[in-house]
């Protein structure tokens, strides 16, 4: 890394120790209120949920409580769904997408799911515009035991008091520009390692689990949200940020290797959202709108499976 592109905080050769990382936080401001955008609208929900508290963030436990919805009236021989947003912060469609399906859409889906929605599981990260917590930890990087992560810990503890049989598991991300202009090179200077910096698509695309696929899952939910959205075409290596599409509009990942949000569920039909917000062809109310269409497409193949 030459002087001209080098991140910030921290010195060529030397990961990050604590003083790096606290001079990172150090650069993070509020740029938006968790509370207005995110808590306020939890009192929209429908009876047929039930709005919890299922923690709070110990970096300032009265402005970062941690809530989900799930069914009022849950029963055992209905299928489970988890739909999880906002495990980073800065994808905003992800946050605002599973509010949007919690207020409009879950009392439809409440008659043939046990719902569980977490529409903002890293609300420090939400205000601050980040993919990391306060201490530089990835909670998508997290979901394990023993996690390091508040954010992944707590929303594994939940879920796991719930229910210990998921039927699907959805969480909702975008892929931004400041992957690579922020994110990526922050990731290579605080590991001290080199990462790759690759294009970002244009359009929505799902990462699914490669130990477990579901091919045509994966298909009807591209097939749904290109109605709404267009879908990332792969680049001239048939990839999409460096995997290989299995199909247009996907790619897989070892999602329980890498500690994935959709990992942790062992869900029999899991994938990831992304999508593009910063794309020409799109505005903030269409990402929404592609965030729950992908939502909706899912269940209701699953339900179909069932």
């Amino acid at each position: 890394m030459n002087e001209d592109t080098r991140y910030a905080v921290g010195q060529p050769g030397k990961p990050w120790a604590s003083a790096e990382r606290g001079a990172w936080l150090a650069m993070q401001s509020i740029q938006r209120q968790y509370a207005d955008e995110v808590l306020a609208k939890l009192s929209a929900v429908d009876a047929c949920l039930t709005v919890e508290q299922y923690g709070a963030l110990s970096y300032d436990p009265d402005r970062y409580p941690l809530f989900a919805a799930k069914s009022s009236n849950w029963q055992c021989d209905k299928p489970v769904a988890l739909i999880t947003g906002g495990v980073h912060g800065y994808e905003t469609s992800g946050v605002q997408g599973a509010l949007r399906f919690l207020v409009l859409h879950a009392p439809e889906f409440s008659q043939q799911f046990n719902l569980i929605i977490a529409p903002c599981i890293s609300p420090w990260a939400y205000e601050t515009i980040n993919r990391w917590n306060p201490y530089a930890i990835d909670p998508n990087r997290s979901f394990e035991k023993n996690s390091p992560s508040q954010e992944a810990a707590a929303l594994m503890a939940y879920v796991n008091s719930i229910t210990d049989t998921i039927t699907l598991h959805i969480d909702l991300h975008e892929t931004t520009d400041t992957d690579n202009s922020e994110f990526r090179p922050a990731l290579a200077a605080r590991d001290n390692v080199e990462h790759a910096i690759w294009d970002i698509p244009d359009g929505f695309y799902l990462v699914g689990d490669s130990e477990n696929p579901r091919d045509a899952f994966q298909a009807e939910i591209i097939a749904a949200v290109e109605a709404v959205t267009h879908i990332a075409p792969s680049d001239e290596d048939g990839r999409i940020i460096g995997e290989r599409i299995t199909q247009p509009g996907v790619i897989n990942y070892a999602v329980k290797d890498l500690s994935l949000c959709t990992g942790f569920s062992d869900a029999d039909f899991c994938t990831t959202t992304e999508v593009y917000p910063d794309s020409p062809l799109v505005d903030d109310e269409n990402c929404i709108q592609a965030q729950v269409a992908a939502v909706i497409a899912a269940l209701r193949y699953v339900y179909k499976q069932l």
